[in-house]
């Protein structure tokens, strides 16, 4: 297969349906794989129509450009890495994906401060999907958590190489439903912060 071959994805479903996206590579991205995606959007078909959602650590655009094709009224995608970022820029003007923000920096930082682009009701769901063995996730959900950035009830997507428990998540993120596609565990969460469980519980 060739390098270009290689560096194309495929968008699953909805009005953008086989179209392909380019991107670069870079240390940590791993696309979400077809059969993932559909397994997610399947998850969220009753509710990613209108959404406006945040797509933290949007490496190759699969989440963030799948659910603007289903429906989603707005995805504010971030990325620091400069390259893949021009990459989300030509993806989004290929595909005329107007409600696309694109964000250049890092996810943890830009969360921490105040910024138009962050509803002031918070946003209907989040994908979280960070390099892998970088201990990301705790400290971005405490965020999410603090700065009231999420709606209660939102959805909470989360990719990760280690169990549900391992990742010591804060008892208001409280997982649903479960998939796996090789070495990748694939969660949907729910933000609630009434949440009374202890944290890592299913």
């Amino acid at each position: 297969m060739s390098r270009g071959a290689s560096n194309l994805l495929r968008i699953v479903g909805g009005k953008w349906r086989s179209r392909r996206i380019r991107f670069v590579d870079a240390e940590g991205l791993r696309p979400t794989p077809d059969r993932v995606r559909e397994t997610l959007f399947n998850w969220l078909q009753f509710e990613i129509n209108g959404a406006r959602c945040l797509d933290a650590f949007a490496g190759s655009g699969a989440l963030g450009f799948e659910a603007l094709s289903r429906g989603a009224a707005q995805v504010v995608m971030l990325e620091k890495q400069r390259a893949q970022f021009l990459a989300l820029q030509t993806a989004a003007q290929e595909l005329q994906a107007t409600d696309a923000v694109l964000i250049a920096g890092d996810a943890l930082s830009l969360l921490k401060i105040p910024a138009a682009w962050q509803p002031a009701d918070g946003f209907d769901g989040v994908f979280l999907d960070p390099p892998f063995h970088q201990s990301l996730l705790p400290e971005i959900c405490t965020v999410l958590q603090t700065r009231s950035l999420l709606k209660p009830d939102a959805f909470v997507y989360i990719e990760s190489e280690s169990e549900w428990p391992a990742l010591a998540l804060p008892s208001v993120f409280v997982v649903q439903k479960t998939a796996r596609a090789g070495l990748v565990h694939a969660y949907l969460a729910r933000y609630q912060p009434d949440a009374v469980s202890p944290a890592g519980a299913p």
